[in-house]
């Protein structure tokens, strides 16, 4: 996976260069407001600050839709660009009001860089590693700031510091990216399959997997176009077809689903747990978990918690059941293989399904219905996406693949396996038509388990040399088999282009309860992120640090008290650095909430600390070494969780067709609520000092744990179409449970 971490590097040189930024005016307006004599007018100066967020506020308004209508990759270009030239007017700049200007070209390249960032790395990255990558935005973030703040402290040194040789400096590294944007970053494979462009979405993929099959990747991003739809959870039990399961719990014959392998007489049977409805299955734990928290825990946080776990807590999202990334249709060679698309799909004997839709010759159309060709009946049979063969029950669990690093075509990562099923059902006119139905597997407990559902059940364990799996299943409509589309009779889910049928992003699907819900999620995170008051004290660490009388600490060596705040923000800095290779660690193993419940205590213990540090007099030495010392933990701790988690979320929640919409209100969001805490900073230092300006900040923090507590699912390791599926059939729940 070696492609999608070095594309993901790449990526977040956008986030170091806002680090950059965000440290040097952090040190450059100390000498601004001298050379502009800004010391009575604090509005001017902290509109040279609040410039910038009001750039990337302004430029964030249309960046989603434009996203969605350019392509990732050619936002992020045009941000390299604006870093790049706001860089060189701020060098110029002979006056306060060009360098405004050039405050707000800056911004319009924060604001791309910083929306747009996390939601390229999750479209390219694997569910595995997923949060990983996207911690790496924050930790190249704080490398930017470390390096500047070194820069901003040698220049401090000097008889007459330059600010505009500080400020300029941006230019240098943003050119760089400009390169790395132009000749490397691919284009967000996601977006690509989303205008219908196949061939190219394809060989992104075969990039950043590293291996040519990628069909069940591609079938994911495919399904990934629809918004809604009625989904359910359903429980299967797997196994072979030519033997019976005498369970009472199991349906009758005929409920069973079929899974066919292309080998003539390779063949499963996946009989459905009666009794089981997507309420059902987490109503037991569901329903203990609501009751200990006096019933305020959102259904759809019990829900996603319930596949978690039996994940194994140590490793990644390769659990002990997945270890080369199984498929169930994996082929049992260590060759890789080269899967093309189907040109020659032809209707089966009986069946009066045109091959390809009106599809047309284009080598962009998606023609394969990605349905084995030895399937013959249409009842309830679920068909694999290639010609792969299936490796008997006998030998290993059903989902696990052959030794090598191989992924089987219907592998869509996390342990998660694609299929469809084919069914029949009566028209308007009372005739039988053929129908889809598209489900999303996961296997769950250890081999052998026959029982439970998404929630572990206790006791009821089958053999452990049984040969059958226990398995959970999203079941929903295809996204490309709307009803508009029924008259067409396509082949497969798959089978018309989706240009087709993927419109672009509409304002009504946000009103989708999925949508609506992850909407709740992602906007209250980000309100409750700034106003615990990170930026602000970043933007003005060096002052915050001086009226804490850091001076003291370096007095004796000669060194000025500007230049002494530069140098505590620089090592402040670098102490962040472990703390965020230590959350790059733990996103995909310990998880996203979990990081975020366990080190918002910490963040409130730092702040009551300096309020106490504030209003207790003590002396200076000791009150600037405590101060320090809680600052530092502060920013360590903050950027473990609450500083890269909520734009990892946000770029995790929504459906692929209004990402670009919905990060662009959570986006939007997040730099109002920057610009008000920023500015408004000055202003609460002076009317309530620092302990009533970081007493509030801890108050917000206790209301952000309650809130991640009561609101925010774990989503780690799960494709990101599992999680909006997830998320859609959470709201139903939520609506569900308010009419009973």
């Amino acid at each position: 996976m070696s492609g999608a971490v070095l594309v993901a590097v790449a990526a977040a040189i956008g986030n170091l260069l806002q680090g950059w930024d965000n440290a040097t005016i952090a040190g450059a307006v100390l000498y601004i407001k001298r050379e502009f004599s800004l010391e009575s007018e604090p509005t001017i100066e902290g509109l040279i600050v609040a410039m910038s967020l009001i750039g990337a506020t302004c430029i964030t308004t249309c960046s989603g839709g434009i996203s969605d209508w350019l392509g990732r990759r050619p936002m992020l270009i045009i941000s390299s660009v604006l870093y790049c030239v706001s860089g060189l007017v701020m060098l110029w700049s002979p006056n306060v009001y060009i360098l405004l200007l050039a405050r707000l070209l800056d911004g319009f390249g924060v604001g791309l860089a910083v929306t747009l960032v996390p939601v390229y790395i999750s479209e390219t990255a694997p569910p595995e590693i997923r949060g990983l990558l996207n911690t790496l935005p924050q930790f190249t973030g704080s490398i930017g700031m470390f390096l500047s703040y070194c820069m901003v402290f040698g220049m401090s040194l000097s008889e007459l510091p330059n600010w505009r040789l500080m400020l300029g400096v941006l230019s240098i590294p943003s050119l760089i990216y400009f390169i790395l944007t132009i000749f490397f970053l691919p284009e967000s494979p996601r977006w690509l399959v989303s205008k219908g462009r196949m061939s190219e979405a394809k060989k992104v993929l075969q990039r950043l997997r590293g291996r040519e099959d990628v069909a069940g990747e591609m079938a994911l991003l495919v399904e990934g176009l629809g918004v809604g739809g009625e989904t359910s959870i359903e429980e299967y039990i797997i196994g072979p077809a030519n033997e019976d399961i005498e369970d009472q719990d199991i349906s009758d014959d005929k409920d069973q689903i079929k899974l066919y392998g292309p080998e003539e007489g390779l063949s499963w049977v996946a009989r459905p747990v009666t009794g089981q409805s997507s309420l059902g299955i987490v109503s037991r734990h569901g329903s203990m978990a609501s009751q200990s928290a006096l019933g305020l825990v959102d259904p759809l946080v019990t829900l996603f918690g319930s596949v978690h776990e039996k994940v194994p807590e140590t490793g990644s999202m390769r659990s002990a059941l997945f270890p080369h990334f199984g498929s169930m249709f994996s082929v049992g060679g260590n060759q890789a293989r080269n899967e093309e698309w189907d040109d020659d799909i032809v209707p089966r004997e009986g069946e009066d399904y045109p091959s390809d839709g009106g599809g047309g010759d284009s080598d962009d159309n998606l023609h394969s219905p990605l349905i084995s060709r030895q399937t013959t009946s249409l009842d309830k049979d679920i068909v694999p996406t290639n010609h792969g063969s299936l490796t008997s029950l006998r030998h290993r669990s059903l989902m696990q693949s052959a030794t090598g690093e191989q992924v089987g075509s219907m592998g869509i990562g996390g342990g998660w396996q694609i299929a469809w099923q084919l069914s029949e059902k009566v028209g308007p006119d009372g005739k039988k038509e053929g129908g889809f139905k598209r489900i999303y597997l996961h296997q769950e407990g250890v081999p052998g388990s026959r029982r439970g559902s998404l929630v572990s059940l206790p006791g009821n364990d089958a053999p452990v040399d049984s040969e059958y799996v226990q398995a959970a299943a999203l079941v929903s409509e295809p996204a490309l088999y709307a009803s508009e589309l029924m008259k067409q009779h396509p082949v497969g889910p798959a089978m018309v282009h989706p240009a087709e049928t993927a419109k672009g992003p509409s304002w009504k699907d946000i009103f989708e309860p999925g949508v609506k819900h992850a909407l709740v999620v992602g906007i209250g995170i980000q309100i409750l992120q700034q106003f615990s008051g990170i930026n602000g004290v970043l933007y003005y660490t060096p002052q915050i640090l001086e009226q804490a009388g850091v001076g003291v600490l370096l007095s004796n060596l000669g060194i000025s008290s500007s230049s002494a705040s530069l140098l505590i923000s620089g090592i402040t800095t670098l102490l962040m650095l472990p703390s965020i290779a230590v959350a790059m660690r733990l996103m995909d193993i310990a998880g996203r909430r979990s990081l975020l419940l366990s080190t918002l205590p910490v963040l409130i213990i730092s702040l009551l600390v300096l309020v106490i540090g504030s209003v207790v007099k003590m002396g200076n030495v000791v009150h600037a070494a405590i101060s320090t010392v809680s600052v530092v933990l502060y920013f360590c701790f903050f950027v473990m969780g609450f500083g890269p988690i909520p734009n990892i979320l946000c770029a995790e929640i929504f459906p692929t067709r209004v990402r670009g919409l919905c990060i662009a209100i959570c986006a939007l969001t997040f730099w109002i609520c920057d610009i008000i805490v920023t500015y408004s900073l000055p202003v609460l230092l002076k009317s309530v000092g620092l302990a009533g300006v970081f007493g509030m900040y801890a108050v917000v923090c206790v209301i952000s744990w309650v809130f991640v507590f009561l609101k925010v699912p774990e989503t780690k390791g799960m494709p990101l179409e599992v999680i909006t599926e997830f998320f859609s059939v959470g709201a139903k729940q939520v609506a569900a449970a308010k009419n009973n």
